[in-house]
């Protein structure tokens, strides 16, 4: 990832960059949710981490920060007998964009408080400045 914004704008960008820019997922995060995506029905962790090649503890640490951050739904199924197991499906990719956005939003709120704020703390009128030399 880049060392400043402007390093970041320059930089050729992929859809799948918002998940690392915006919410700070990790390339494993971003693998599994590309696997829950392309499937048609949910899977286990154990399924996952099959899927991904890894172990199921390692699979389940990337599905809790997917479903921490939204992306990732966990649902019960339960079995007939009593019992129950979870699986995991991706968030519908238009709840992820609208919160995409509204972050986006935010953010840009915040940065234009802060830029006005510095315009405010270092902007020093002419007259103080001939004042404070004479």
């Amino acid at each position: 990832m880049a060392d400043s914004m402007s390093q970041y704008l320059k930089q050729d960008m992929e859809c799948e960059g918002l998940l690392e820019c915006i919410h700070g997922l990790k390339n494993l995060d971003k693998e599994i949710f590309a696997v829950l995506t392309e499937q048609t029905e949910p899977l286990t962790v154990d399924e996952i981490a099959e899927e991904v090649d890894r172990e199921r503890s390692t699979a389940y640490r990337s599905v809790q920060r997917l479903i921490n951050s939204g992306f990732v739904q966990k649902e019960q199924v339960n079995y007939d007998q009593g019992g129950y197991y979870h699986v995991f499906r991706p968030t519908d990719p238009d709840e992820i964009a609208d919160d995409m956005q509204r972050m986006l939003n935010d953010w840009y709120a915040k940065m234009g408080q802060l830029i006005g704020e510095f315009r405010t703390k270092y902007d020093e009128p002419q007259d103080r400045t001939v004042t404070a030399e004479n």
